[in-house]
């Protein structure tokens, strides 16, 4: 939306909103919010806005998709209020976030990938079952330390992440063992490559139930990569959202 900053041009409310797709409320609570400078009013108390709080709005709406509301609420506050540094330290906050998340996602990915790989030794068919991400039959109905010395951990740690909800064993009807089933070694596996990865319980927890949800490790390709798009929509939703935030910054120091 292009905007003639030197005109001096005043904007009610209503033509503010309309030019946003916005009602005239949302307008006035984004200036009480501060996400928008002061209006100036009219000697019957009328808000005035100009050209320069529409690149405000601008930057807001384009801030929204890769911040949230919040930090895009701080972001322009912290400008508005000419504390600058602050708002970059909140920008650079949201790309150091969506870092992170790339980075979990390549964790997911690579435990996946290992998951599908064969151990040495592996026969041909114990290839094709791993390249198909599942367990053999034989994997099915362990106990807590044979499964343990499988992954190279303390029996303590199959029952902590049991406790976290990473693995869910059933119990042995006679003995009251813990009988940890094809879809639990599936799971323990998954959490022991993500806990090498560096990644806490709390995280990995989530992404145990989408592979539960999904069915299994092979459906939930596709939700690894509408994961993968929609970080990159995070990513390029940031692009836009500085752009803007720029042309907003150029406007006030023009106006200075």
């Amino acid at each position: 939306m292009a905007y003639n900053l030197q005109s001096g041009g005043k904007l009610r409310p209503v033509d503010l909103a309309r030019g946003h797709g916005l009602s005239t409320q949302a307008v006035r609570n984004y200036e009480e919010a501060g996400i928008l400078p002061a209006a100036d009013r009219t000697a019957h108390g009328y808000r005035t806005y100009t050209p320069l709080h529409a690149r405000a709005l601008d930057a807001f709406l384009a801030l929204l998709p890769g911040h949230g509301h919040r930090t895009a609420t701080s972001v322009m506050r912290a400008v508005n209020e000419g504390a600058t540094a602050e708002a970059f330290r909140l920008i650079d906050e949201s790309h150091a976030q969506l870092l992170d998340d790339r980075r979990t996602l390549e964790a997911v990915e690579g435990a996946l990938r290992d998951l599908g790989r064969p151990g040495p030794g592996a026969t041909a068919a114990s290839a094709s079952s791993a390249a198909a991400v599942t367990v053999t039959s034989a994997s099915a109905g362990r106990f807590v330390g044979p499964l343990a010395r499988e992954l190279g951990i303390r029996p303590a740690t199959l029952r902590k992440w049991e406790r976290a909800g990473l693995v869910r064993p059933s119990r042995d009807p006679l003995t009251g063992y813990r009988v940890y089933g094809e879809a639990d070694v599936r799971d323990a596996k998954l959490a022991h490559q993500l806990r090498r990865g560096g990644y806490p319980l709390a995280r990995i927890a989530p992404v145990i139930e989408q592979v539960r949800s999904a069915g299994g490790l092979e459906p939930l390709e596709a939700t690894l990569r509408d994961w993968r798009d929609r970080l990159s929509a995070r990513g390029r939703s940031l692009l836009a959202g500085a752009a803007e935030l720029e042309a907003y910054l150029r406007a006030r120091e023009g106006r200075a």
